[in-house]
């Protein structure tokens, strides 16, 4: 197999133009060309006037040697098809099924890949199914009733279902978890394209159906999902795990406890505490959401190409004077600022999109860094008291709805009076409110700063009408649970997985974090006797 890196194509091209650039590339003829796969397409906009494809890509060739020879190319290189491995079974008994808390992306990708290899597991979620729980947002949204335990925080698929449905990640990738996760979407219903496009995402309303696909097909392989179960004990004895309280009253046995909360799961996070299972204070970020036109964003990042490229997206960057970093974050093309709260009397919001990514505006999280040193207490849960008492500021501020201010009364610091040129696109009501009364001031100065030196990468960025919501606080989870290298915390039979542990930063790094917990039950127990 041959590797070709950086192969460059118009915007408008066929397949078939693919194949004979390559085969000219490699200076063979094209009957020689046996097969062709995409590894990664992006988007190459440094240059407005001239915007291209560049490919990289595995080619399949006759006379392989003969042609690595001829081709002197350092693009061009021999390589190995690479696939992610399962690890056989080990030896050790397991006397009952293990047990699932949560089922985001990587409580249900290690349901899956448990279930797929015979172990017959049970996945516990508080909330509900991805069906009556997208009726329960949809009835938040539109009237304010709460579910605390069904929101767009909890419930099957996790905090990811109401979002972008981003597929990228930066976690390296020796064991190919990361072609595994893209695939296994793929085969439950996911667009073949985020096998090899750069940015993939999937979007909101085709995530949830993919949800459903894997959790029926879990079901069908002898697994359990089990909804409205909260996990509210643990049942211990000498540092070893022995099975968990459900609902305050059911006990179901378990030597393992495969433990993929979420990072807004606050409650399970005083359980654990009160339990002494060990957990440390985390770094973060905070912020807001700040929404533009697309058709802004779209002519910024691809000019005169936009048409054909459909709507763009940025990542941006800045290291403000005071040290902090300001970034963007789950930027949403074409989306929607949502509520995202899940307790009452506080109030969050996030981004979505849904796949086609047609809504008018661009969002993004604008967030700083929060340290450990920036909030009081040196208790492990310090850090979600710090976001508690935003919340409860946005919630008092934003009367119950979501807190907003235009960029250009934030940066005067007086309260919005009325809309500018930028149309609201918002899931959920919405308040003029004054940001500066909610944030901490050196959240607001270095949010003041960054959108400043963002203006000088994307132009119209820090224009005056542009909207920003308030708080966007669950960005990642504010604490850690500590577990070894074979994954396992220091109370015996538990294993801390995902991003509510600590350990992932979005769907895709959550559901590897899944497959890695999943590979790390089988290779040391056999199946399972009860």
């Amino acid at each position: 197999m041959i590797r070709i890196n950086q192969l460059k194509m118009p915007l408008k091209h066929t397949e078939r133009e693919l194949r004979e650039k390559t085969a000219k590339f490699l200076r063979i003829p094209q009957e020689n060309l046996l097969s062709l796969q995409i590894v990664k397409q992006s988007v190459d906009a440094r240059k407005k006037e001239e915007i291209h494809y560049t490919y990289c890509l595995e080619a399949e060739v006759r006379h392989e040697e003969a042609v690595l020879h001829k081709c002197k190319n350092p693009g061009v290189m021999k390589t190995e098809k690479k696939e992610y491995q399962f690890p056989d079974k080990g030896n050790e008994p397991l006397h009952c099924r293990p047990v699932i808390v949560g089922t985001g992306p990587a409580g249900l990708f290690c349901g899956l890949m448990l279930a797929k290899n015979g172990y017959r597991p049970i996945l516990l979620e508080r909330g509900q199914d991805v069906e009556s729980r997208q009726k329960a947002v949809e009835r938040f949204w539109k009237e304010g009733v709460l579910m605390p335990d069904s929101n767009v925080q909890f419930g099957e698929g996790g905090a990811g279902t109401f979002s972008d449905g981003k597929l990228n990640t930066l976690v390296k990738d020796p064991a190919m978890r990361n072609k595994k996760v893209l695939e296994l979407f793929v085969e439950f219903g996911a667009d073949p394209s985020i096998l090899y496009k750069n940015k993939p995402h999937i979007g909101t309303d085709v995530l949830s159906r993919i949800v459903k696909n894997m959790r029926e097909e879990i079901i069908g392989l002898g697994g359990e999902v089990r909804f409205e179960s909260c996990v509210t004990d643990l049942l211990l004895e000498k540092g070893q795990l022995k099975g968990v309280e459900i609902n305050g009253g059911e006990t179901l046995q378990t030597q393992i406890l495969i433990l993929a909360i979420g990072h807004s799961a606050r409650d399970t996070f005083s359980m654990l505490a009160n339990r002494q299972i060990p957990m440390e204070q985390k770094s973060f970020a905070v912020g807001v959401r700040i929404q533009h036109p697309q058709e802004q964003i779209n002519q910024a990042q691809y000019g005169d190409a936009a048409t054909l490229l459909g709507p763009a997206d940025y990542k941006l960057t800045h290291q403000c004077l005071n040290g902090r970093g300001v970034y963007s974050f789950c930027m949403c093309p074409g989306g929607y600022v949502v509520n995202a709260s899940s307790e009452e009397g506080r109030l969050a919001v996030n981004g979505m999109s849904y796949h086609d990514r047609g809504g008018k505006n661009a969002n993004s999280a604008l967030i700083v860094t929060v340290t450990p040193q920036d909030y009081p207490g040196d208790g492990p849960l310090a850090g979600v008291e710090f976001q508690r008492r935003l919340e409860e500021k946005a919630f008092q501020w934003g009367k119950g709805r979501i807190p907003v201010q235009l960029y250009g009364d934030f940066k005067e610091g007086r309260k919005t009076q009325k809309w500018g040129q930028v149309e609201p696109a918002f899931c959920g009501e919405t308040e003029m409110a004054d940001l500066n009364q909610i944030l901490p001031d050196f959240i607001c100065r270095s949010l003041t700063e960054g959108v400043e030196a963002f203006e000088k990468k994307i132009k119209g960025f820090s224009r005056p009408d542009a909207i920003l919501a308030g708080v966007e606080s669950r960005t990642s989870s504010p604490v850690r649970i500590p577990r070894n290298k074979d994954m396992e915390s220091q109370i015996k039979g538990i294993y801390p997985c995902g991003e509510g542990a600590g350990y992932a930063g979005g769907i895709t790094s959550a559901a590897m974090d899944g497959l890695k917990a999943a590979e790390t039950i089988a290779r040391r127990y056999a199946l399972p006797q009860g």
